[in-house]
């Protein structure tokens, strides 16, 4: 396994107006640093140039498509993540469009990495984002962990400062998480170094 840090980009997947998803974030950023072992990036999509009309070549065809230039910076970002973390709420019981629309402008920027979520929302805490997610990401042939950190009626839980009232479970499950992204990001982080013809294939 590699020694060096991993490069974790924690993503901001909602972009609407009065979200709640960059307090989210930033709780969980706070929980990676504690954790020691990973650079953050963290990534707001609403400051990305993010276009719903999809190139005529999947990125899966054209790796290297041309991108719009306001989302070029964003590219960069997710081919130098190890691990990404996804921070999404729930939208009509699915996830947000704008989530999306950055997924499926790329392709190898996912390929091959572990994923994590966290979730928030009303009485699912974002897990029926989650579990479709899942799927998705699994067709990028990305490694989505087991453990997710999941916030049920967030509005109760966090603080108007932007902090947990009761932060132990949350904590914890956020430490799980980091773990498995560590153990996975390091294990897929030298294959793609050492077999690199299997991983862009």
């Amino acid at each position: 396994m590699s020694s060096a840090r991993l490069n974790l980009a924690v993503i901001v997947g909602s972009v609407r107006e009065g979200r709640f998803g960059p307090v989210v974030a930033n709780w969980f950023v706070e929980q990676a640093k504690r954790h020691d072992e990973f650079t953050i990036d963290l990534i707001d999509l609403a400051d990305v140039d993010l276009p719903l009309a999809l190139p005529p070549t999947p990125p899966a065809l054209q790796p290297d498509l041309p991108r719009p230039e306001g989302m070029t910076e964003l590219t960069r970002r997710l081919d130098a993540a190890d691990a990404v973390v996804i921070v999404t709420p729930d939208y009509n019981r699915s996830f947000p469009a704008s989530l999306k629309a950055a997924i499926d402008w790329h392709y190898t920027q996912w390929k091959a990495k572990p994923i994590g979520f966290v979730g928030y929302s009303g009485l699912s805490g974002g897990l029926l984002a989650i579990e479709q997610l899942r799927q998705v990401f699994n067709e990028l042939h990305a490694h989505t962990v087991r453990d997710y950190v999941a916030f049920p009626s967030y509005y109760l839980l966090f603080s108007p400062e932007g902090t947990l009232r009761d932060p132990q479970g949350p904590e914890d499950a956020a430490r799980a998480m980091l773990d498995q992204l560590l153990w996975w990001g390091s294990v897929l982080h030298d294959a793609r170094r050492d077999r690199p013809q299997i991983a862009n294939r």
